[in-house]
């Protein structure tokens, strides 16, 4: 049931319509924008089949049937941490952060199994098609990825007052399915296989129906789909000298759906505003654990290179500087205990998974997204200003110049030229390059935006008991705790 990274490629050479720079790409496993992030997601499917992964990548779900363990329902501590090992594993193998890869977006589907019963009310074939296609994910060892933001238009008019296609909804039922119009923003849809498409209305007011409430799966590679891609940093500047961006770089995707015609068996639910408030809701209860789980590996990645720029020359030393990298590991251990602590007191979910804890896994992330700018400028602090003025690779090279930079760059016995360039180079492309800036907003906004991060914060943490531990130390009245 495991796919390798050729058979990975080949799914995606579909002769789906991607767009980039005004271009049509006729195939994304071998364009320079995409070509580097595919390759990442290849070695994650290659990785399952190697001797040295196998037993953390994936596990035995029958007699000759092996999957991996990112897809893998929820229903015990071990499997959480199992998936926690896998992303380790992934993360340090390919040396770098990948946000899409399919774990973390494939958790959104479990929490639609956990609204079965609300989706009953509407339609028993629709918790159907969940099960079907939680199960069918997993088997397939599909890319997954989870359309979600919408070109929104005028905010402060209802849908139906402009263009109806600025938020995508049903334009037709058919016997074979709905018809869908409108767009969704996607990082990966590109090169991914399948996305859950779900809508991004919060209020739906007194409307118990509508033709935006609608959740589907839908094949990126399917008749009338079109992706129209920002422009990727890959290829743009010299790998040697933004040895991140030209591999790490996840291409975000605006998903147009041109009266695109999606099979009932694939319909998750529809219409009903209930049900989308709810999707709304508990989108997050799982896929959050993987997101926050990266911005670890970010917080290790600056530690990393403010470190190793201090011990060059003994500033480690120092008291101020000291403080400053205890900030930084704060931040770091900060995001590590509220991910070990929602496992440590996971909770039992609605559709008998299991799903960490709620409260301390939304705290965590609001914790891991609103401090991040704050870490990156404390992380460029310490790398020092060398990291904004330094010559690009091809200067150290250079007949004519090379000693003058050989010289002036060579710290000690430990540190030569060579290395210090490739430290600052990747100090600059992690914290100041346009690629670090683009990644800074997409963590911002990757999951929701903060005021979402919040209030899921306050749906989820358990009010009753501050309000009973201060009732009775005030000496207040049961009836105070009627209130609601």
């Amino acid at each position: 049931m495991l796919r390798t990274g050729d058979e990975y490629r080949e799914s995606i050479r579909d002769g789906r319509e991607v767009w980039i720079d005004g271009e049509r790409v006729r195939d994304v496993t071998r364009h320079p924008a995409f070509q580097p992030i595919i390759d990442v997601r290849a070695r994650l499917y290659d990785m399952a089949h190697e001797a040295k992964y196998r037993a953390v990548m994936s596990y035995d779900s029958g007699p000759n049937e092996a999957c991996s363990r990112a897809t893998k329902p929820p229903k015990t501590q071990q499997d959480w941490q199992d998936k926690r090992a896998w992303v380790d594993t992934a993360l340090t193998d390919i040396g770098g952060v990948v946000i899409r890869v399919g774990d973390e977006t494939v958790g959104e589907m479990w929490s639609l199994y956990d609204g079965r019963d609300v989706l009953n009310e509407i339609d028993p074939q629709f918790s159907t098609n969940i099960a079907r296609h939680i199960e069918r994910a997993h088997q397939q060892d599909l890319f997954h990825v989870s359309a979600n933001t919408d070109p929104k238009g005028d905010r402060s008019k209802r849908p139906q007052d402009q263009d109806p296609d600025m938020l995508l909804h049903v334009v037709k039922e058919t016997d074979a399915g709905i018809v869908v119009r409108g767009a969704k923003y996607e990082t990966a849809a590109a090169y991914a296989n399948q996305a859950f498409v779900k809508p991004t209305i919060a209020n739906w007011g007194d409307d118990k129906l509508s033709d935006y409430a609608v959740g589907f799966i839908a094949p990126m590679g399917a008749a009338g789909i079109k992706h129209i891609c920002r422009s990727g940093f890959a290829g743009r500047r010299s790998a040697a000298d933004y040895p991140i961006a030209n591999k790490f770089d996840e291409i975000d995707t605006l998903v147009i759906f041109d009266n695109v015609l999606i099979p009932w068996e694939d319909v998750l639910f529809y219409r009903h505003t209930r049900a989308a408030a709810f999707i709304r809701g508990t989108l997050h209860r799982y896929s959050a654990f993987p997101y926050v789980q990266r911005i670890q590996f970010l917080a290790d990645l600056m530690i990393g290179v403010a470190l190793f720029n201090v011990r060059q020359t003994g500033l480690d030393k120092q008291q101020a500087v000291r403080e400053k990298l205890a900030e930084l590991a704060i931040y770091r251990e900060t995001i590590n205990a509220h991910l070990t602590a929602s496992i440590a007191l996971a909770q039992p979910s609605p559709g008998d998974l299991l799903m960490p804890n709620q409260s301390l896994l939304y705290t965590g992330r609001v914790q891991a997204c609103s401090r991040l700018p704050a870490m990156m400028h404390l992380a460029r602090e310490l790398c020092g200003g060398q990291i904004c003025v330094t010559p690009d690779s091809s200067s150290f090279v250079a007949d004519d110049i090379k000693a003058w930079l050989e010289k002036y760059y060579t710290v000690n016995e430990y540190w030569s030229a060579e290395d210090r360039r490739r430290l600052l180079a990747y100090a600059r492309d992690l914290l100041n390059s346009d690629y670090a800036g683009h990644r800074v907003t997409f963590e911002l906004f990757a999951q929701s935006a903060p005021f979402a991060h919040l209030n899921a914060v306050y749906t989820n943490f358990d009010f009753a008991q501050p309000l009973r531990f201060t009732q009775r130390a005030a000496g207040l009245s049961d009836r105070v705790m009627e209130q609601r």
